[in-house]
């Protein structure tokens, strides 16, 4: 099913498509949702869903399709699997910015969701009252909290080992350059050993795969479906609830 819903922020779209695109920043503004680790462009975590007395977790992935910076125009693929096995979830995620002011901006986010298992019984009208929602709460924690920040930040700090090797390069002689005395045969040939010996650990040596970074944060509060789907909710329950009166009034006349 696709869901489409738009807000807009009182930030300039230039500092909202920073944001927006920085899911390690905006990851604790979601309802639910857990960020847990990083590795290279993939972003992993979890979700998590209540309906009634249920609990259901959500592990996934997220990675973006396109970040047209030019265009303001990100799509991200995400996908998750109940840890229960009862169903599954992915989204292409696909988020439009226009400028609405200098200072305010809109946001345009459109959905195409594919649902299985107990979240999937609250069906189109329901997901599409929770979506909106659970947008403005999203909305809401993304103003008051990481808009609220101060841009830039401090310059990373140098690493000493950095220092030392710039320091140990400058004070050890090149071979045959030494301005006192000229190397003996002995030390040129131990100056090409190493350098022969660093080219072939350099060539031997495998590419090293993205390195996984871990998240650490509080566990989260789930998603409460039925407190959040409410209204949608009553209304779909109330004519269930007369028909079954219904039948309840006719069985006890055909009984009497």
């Amino acid at each position: 099913m696709e869901l489409v819903n738009d807000f807009t922020v009182n930030a300039p779209i230039g500092e909202t498509w920073a944001t927006l695109t920085d899911l390690e920043k905006i990851a604790p503004c979601m309802p639910g949702a857990q960020l847990t680790e990083i590795e290279g462009e993939t972003y992993r975590g979890l979700v998590k869903v209540k309906v009634g007395p249920i609990t259901a977790q959500f592990k996934g992935q997220a990675h973006f399709l396109e970040r047209d910076e030019d265009a303001h125009r990100a799509a991200l693929k995400a996908e998750g699997r109940d840890t229960g096995g009862k169903g599954n979830a992915s989204a292409v995620i696909t988020a439009q910015l226009v400028s609405v002011t200098d200072a305010s901006t809109k946001v345009t986010v459109t959905s195409d969701l594919t649902i299985t298992g107990k979240v999937a019984q609250f069906g189109r009208g329901a997901l599409a009252d929770v979506s909106d929602k659970l947008l403005k709460q999203f909305v809401h924690n993304l103003e008051t909290t990481v808009l609220n920040e101060p841009l830039g930040g401090a310059e990373p700090p140098i690493a000493e080992t950095t220092d030392a090797a710039a320091t140990t390069s400058a004070e050890t002689p090149a071979p045959g350059t030494d301005a006192a005395t000229e190397p003996s045969t002995s030390d040129a040939d131990a100056y090409a050993s190493a350098a022969a010996a660093a080219t072939s650990t350099s060539a031997a040596t495998p590419t090293l795969k993205a390195t996984v970074r871990t998240i650490e944060g509080k566990p989260v509060e789930p998603i409460n479906l039925l407190e959040t789907a409410g209204g949608t909710m009553l209304k779909r329950l109330v004519p269930l609830g007369l028909l079954a009166i219904v039948v309840f009034v006719l069985l006890r006349r055909r009984r009497s």
